[in-house]
This record gives structure tokens, sequence and C-alpha cells, in this order.
């Protein structure tokens, strides 16, 4: 049996940067490694070419009877910039405590590599374990999973006869408390370009006769948001669903502290939708973001100019039933009406993921038809959480997206159960990237006892 830590190592020397073509050779390897490791646990494994980066479609076959869970996970990660800001090299883990360090160590190797291992302790004890099961790792996760939609249709067939997704991509509200996800916001992005003149202007010889871009621009989307904290899109919550009570319940049992939140975020008040205190609003509201905004000199000192374009990027992070092409057009066709004469504007559309939910067996909404499997995967995972952890998951919707996700949902119709593993403090996406041993040793037990649960009929 192989040492997790010393293979997540490995793992994490291959700089897997997906978005990136300079880190072809770091993809290659981390597709490779992944490969391997499955292969040598008696898996077949399949590298599905894509136009970007390959799929990794490794099965354990069996009896027809037997349940069947697709443990989900991706190899690829965000680029380490900016690289002066890491206390040891991105792509060289080291171990400091409890913690490793390193790009991609809790998203999503870490985790990905607390599955595999489960599953090697799991067979290599019970070789003739009655569970199928399919490993299925992609390579474009961390730039939005252009290749899996088409990847989807192509093994509709064969994934249909799983029962349930299984994946850790998810968080840990802390150490000591395992949430099972049950929701996962969707995304709807899109760059807006206001251009005024043909080109850069002299601010002194044509300035006062012409509306600049940038304020037509800071003008625009100062009218996204009400001054208490609502979106100003006509019909942007129409669809917006109401929130169950055992929903505010569970949120309850968390006993997350308001101050301890706004410290660790750094400012001084909270701005969300009126009804809705910062937890709530998390993982019941939609949002629109400005992620970025340019226009005109950003070097040092002064250039005076009037630009000839200004831009914004803008995100939505969306709840079930909304529909991310239909807030596009809503935030668009505003954008438009709103825009100041004197100016263009255009849009860069970029991509888009539906948000998803699962209720959990046993719940005042749960689906009459909902899988028996996948009822018993929960009550499993359940059970291997209170018993390993010593104390019950919390069933939660979180802020985030995963849209293949809900991509799975659509087109192959399993659902998921998402056994969260990172923490707020292991900076995903940031400098200085780790990933808590302690939790990764856990996960490894969870996962391990669940699945051998769901086998054995419990």
């Amino acid at each position: 049996m192989f040492d997790p830590v010393e293979k997540l190592k490995e793992f994490i020397r291959h700089p897997s940067v997906s978005a990136d073509s300079r880190f072809r050779g770091g993809m290659s390897g981390a597709q490779e490694f992944v490969s391997s490791l499955l292969g040598g646990m008696g898996f077949v494994v399949e590298v599905v070419p894509t136009a970007l980066h390959p799929i990794i479609l490794a099965t354990r076959g069996g009896e027809t009877s037997w349940p069947h869970v697709v443990i989900y996970g991706h190899y690829d990660v965000q680029p380490a910039d900016p690289l002066n800001l890491w206390t040891t090299p991105a792509f060289e883990p080291e171990i400091r405590g409890n913690r490793i360090y390193g790009r991609g160590a809790a998203d999503n190797k870490g985790p990905l590599m607390t599955n595999i291992t489960a599953v090697a302790r799991l067979l290599e004890a019970n070789p003739k374990l009655p569970l199928r099961i399919t490993f299925l790792v992609e390579g474009e996760e961390e730039m939005g999973s252009p290749s899996f939609p088409k990847f989807l249709e192509a093994y509709r067939e064969r994934l249909s006869t799983a029962d349930f997704v299984y994946l850790s991509d998810t968080a840990l509200p802390n150490e000591q408390q395992v949430v099972l996800t049950c929701g996962l916001r969707g995304l709807a992005l899109f760059d807006v370009q206001v251009t005024g003149a043909k080109g850069d202007l002299h601010s002194g010889l044509h300035g006062g006769v012409l509306l600049n871009p940038i304020q037509a621009l800071a003008e625009i989307i100062a009218t996204l948001h009400t001054p208490d904290g609502r979106v100003n899109v006509p019909g942007f919550y129409d669809a917006v669903l109401d929130v169950h009570p055992w929903e505010r319940d569970e949120l309850k049992k968390l006993g997350a502290d308001e101050k301890s939140y706004a410290e660790f975020l750094g400012i001084d008040t909270f701005y969300t939708t009126p009804g809705f205190s910062p937890f709530e609003a998390l993982r019941f509201q939609p949002t629109l973001e400005f992620n970025g905004i340019g226009g005109g000199y950003q070097g040092e000192g002064t250039k005076t100019v009037i630009p000839s374009k200004a831009f914004a990027k803008i995100s939505c992070r969306l709840v079930p039933n909304q529909e991310p092409d239909k807030i596009k057009k809503l935030v668009m066709d505003t954008i438009r009406a709103r825009a100041p004469k004197g100016v263009k504007v255009e849009f860069v559309d970029q991509h888009k993921g539906d948000p998803y939910v699962v209720v959990p067996p046993g719940r005042s909404n749960t689906p009459a038809n909902q899988s028996p499997v996948l009822a018993r995967a929960f009550r499993a995972a359940d059970a291997a959480v209170t018993e390993i952890w010593g104390r019950a998951p919390l069933y939660l919707r979180e802020g985030g997206s995963v849209p293949i996700i809900a991509d799975i949902k659509r087109v192959i119709g399993l659902d998921s159960v998402m056994f969260g593993l990172f923490l707020p403090e292991d900076n995903l996406h940031a400098p200085n990237e780790s990933f808590n041993l302690d939790v990764m040793k856990k996960g490894i037990e969870t996962t391990q006892r669940m699945l051998a649960m769901l086998a054995a009929g419990k």
C-alpha cells in the first residue's frame, strides 16, 4: 500500500496549470501520474482525448446488481502567481506542522488523493468488494471545463449505469465539523466594454467636449445595486425559490459568529441582501459582482489621456431555478438601457454554469422518486462522518460553484454526494495554498467506511 502523503507530494510536483500552454508538460505529467496510480490499483484506465486536456476514466466493473459510484476529481490547478508571495516554491511541496504546502494541495490534488487512497485501502482489504467504481478525473476544471459537456454526451450511456457521483471539491467550515454539501451556486460571466472616441485623446486638448468611457462605465455599474445591497436589475430575483425551513435550521447548527467572520475577512460592515444574515446570503442568495475594471493609463506616475475604452468584468452567482443565459440577458439589457449617450457598449461572453441542489433523504422537499442507492449513500456518509469525526455532518448549500456537477445532473441524471475537505485557511487559488493532513487522514477513513457500508447494503 502506498503512502498517501508521499504520493500527494509527487502529484503536487507536476505543475498542472490548465489555462497556460507553458505548463503543457506539467499537465501531461499529472495526468500520467493519476492514470498510473489507478492502473496499479487494478482499474481499467482510459485516457479520453479532448480539444485541450484529456479526461481520465478508470473503471472497476462487477455485477450489475452492485451499487455503482462515480468518484470525480480534477488534476489541473490554478496559476501560482504572484510567485514572490510564496514562502516556498509553489510546486515544491513542503510539510510544515500538520499542513502540506503547494499549489493544488487543497484544490483538488489533496482531496482527490484522499479518495483514491480510501478506495485503494478498501480494495486491498476486500478485493471482492461488491461495488462498482468509476473514477472520472478531468484536467480543465480550473478553466471552466470547456471539454466536459461534449465528453458527457459521448459517454452518456456508459455513465448512466451509475447510481450517484461522489466528490470532495467543497469546503469544511472548520477542522471539527464536516459538511455534506447539498447545493452549489451557478455562474454567469461576461465582460462589458465601453468605447468613446476612436483612440486615446490628450485630456487638455480634448477634455470637456466628450464623455469619458471610464466615467460612463462607472455610472453604469453604479446603478446595478441598490444602497441596501440588492441587485438592481429588473427580473433578477423572479426565479429565486424560497428557502426551506430545514435549511435555515441546519445553518443555525453551524453556530457561526458574525464578528469572527468579519475579522477573518478584514471588514467592519457586512453588505448583504435585506432579510439574510451573511451566512444565509452566501448560500441562499444570488449575486452580481465586479471582478475587474480597467481603462486608461495604469502605470507609475501620470499620463493625461482620455481613454478610448474602459471595461469591467462581471460575474453573477446564481441559486437554484435561475438560468445563466436568462440572467446574462437581463443584466446586459439593463446595461444597454442605462448607458449614456456618447459611448458604445459591447459585451464579451464568458463561461457559465447552472446552479445545483440535491436534497438528502427524509427532508420536507426530498423528491419522491429519489434513487434508493443515493439515499443509502447519504445515510452511509452520515454514519461514517459521525463515527470518525465524533459529530454528525451538517447539510448546507455552498456559495461556490462546481458547474460540472449540474452538467452531470442535466445530461446523465445523476445526483452527487459532496464530502467537503478543504478549509477556509487553506488559501485556495492564493499564494501559500496548503492542505490539512489531519483532515486528510480522517477523510481517508471516512470515505473508506462510507463505501464499505454502501457495498454492504447499509
